[in-house]
């Protein structure tokens, strides 16, 4: 993981390609650069099993057993 990405295309492009049934993440805007620890779209499996669009929290979440108990805003490369 290159820790970056870029949106580039509609929102609309995005729940079509992907399938996504439900969209709860809001008005998607274009974004030269997406970083780590950042809101951005991310396609997941909803409760009931239905894909859905959702604006989350960027990034790689630590291993528990590497946290050691603190406060940490995630891996990177």
């Amino acid at each position: 993981m290159c820790n970056l990405y870029n949106i580039t295309t509609s929102q609309e492009a995005i729940r079509q390609w992907t399938r996504a049934l439900r969209d709860i993440s809001g008005n998607l805007e274009p974004s030269v650069d997406i970083y780590p620890n950042q809101p951005a779209p991310v396609v997941r499996n909803a409760a009931d099993g239905s894909r859905e669009l959702a604006n989350l929290r960027w990034g790689m979440p630590t291993p528990p057993e590497r946290m050691r108990g603190n406060a940490d805003s995630g891996t990177t490369n």
